[in-house]
């Protein structure tokens, strides 16, 4: 069976670590270069009940999309979770590789397994890198179009299906902002925390805008400034993106659970890994997706 060095190749061939944003730092968190890898597991997070079951599975190497290292730790002694983490990989002999923001910006990565599973067609990359040795375009996020326009409101059930039927099945439903009867057709999507590219998505006109993690202050804000750019096209009067031509307020909102919408990137990366582990190496690993819901919350109450 191949190492666990040429699997991380092939990794960071298909997810390159240069795409990462400059505060993230995936690829290799735990292992032994020299380790065969029989097994790859994937899940959402390094958590230790994900941890438990990929060591009671067999694997030789745990892909994760969220670091188990997030921002700055200076031990990893007993003293914590996150040392107890790294000590039952070594023990296990099961390495350990983050996925991040380098696989939401990669071909066939976050972005775009999302936006396929909503049915955008015409894709292109919300934030754009330039890098001309891809196989297709990348960058953070991706801006599609609908085969037909559609109800925002029959949107975001479809949102809401998808999510839980190719992510995970999580507590937290959706969040939707907007007229859900106004006919909506260009999209964009950014799976994770997204309110810090507002101002990208309403410079792209588009008619809705699918994330996470959207905080009342901000959120409140986009919706607040597109509805007086609305207000004011109505008057002839053109200031930004906020509003197509039909007056009605753009971009809508849609709020989805972080780690599930993050997870449908394992319907592709289940079967581009291996895969490509196999052209390199001329060995197929088995693989296994860990479904389990990963987000904090167990309970949501609605009206």
């Amino acid at each position: 069976m191949p190492n666990l060095k040429a699997v991380v190749d092939v990794l960071e061939t298909l997810y390159p670590l240069r795409y990462a944003e400059h505060w993230d730092e995936p690829g290799l968190i735990v292992g032994d270069l020299s380790a065969p890898v029989r097994r790859i597991v994937f899940a959402a997070d390094p958590t230790s009940a994900i941890i438990d079951k990929a060591i009671e599975a067999g694997a030789d190497l745990l892909v994760t999309h969220h670091p188990l290292l997030f921002r700055a730790v200076h031990e990893v002694s007993g003293l914590g979770f996150r040392g107890d983490i790294v000590r039952r990989l070594n023990q296990n002999r099961c390495a350990l590789w983050v996925g991040h923001t380098n696989a939401d910006a990669s071909v066939r990565g976050v972005g775009q397994a999302a936006a396929d599973l909503f049915g955008l067609v015409d894709q292109h990359p919300l934030v754009p890198i330039d890098d001309p040795n891809a196989p297709g375009p990348v960058g953070l996020g991706r801006i599609g179009v609908l085969p037909e326009p559609m109800r925002l409101g029959d949107f975001a059930r479809r949102v809401f299906t998808q999510v839980n039927d190719y992510g995970m099945v999580t507590a937290q439903g959706i969040q939707v902002c907007g007229e859900l009867d106004t006919l909506v057709s260009s999209v964009a999507v950014l799976p994770g925390s997204g309110d810090s590219l507002f101002d990208e998505v309403r410079a792209a006109g588009v008619d809705v805008y699918v994330t996470s993690d959207l905080r009342h202050h901000p959120a409140t804000d986009a919706i607040e400034q597109a509805r007086y750019e609305a207000r004011m096209r109505a008057q002839g009067i053109a200031l930004g993106q906020g509003s197509a031509g039909d007056g009605q307020v753009r971009p809508f909102l849609i709020n989805t659970p972080h780690a599930a919408i993050e997870s449908m990137w394992f319907n592709y990366a289940i079967e581009d890994v291996p895969e490509a582990v196999e052209r390199a190496t001329g060995e197929r690993p088995e693989v296994t997706w860990l479904h389990d819901t990963t987000d904090p919350w167990v309970m949501s109450i609605t009206q």
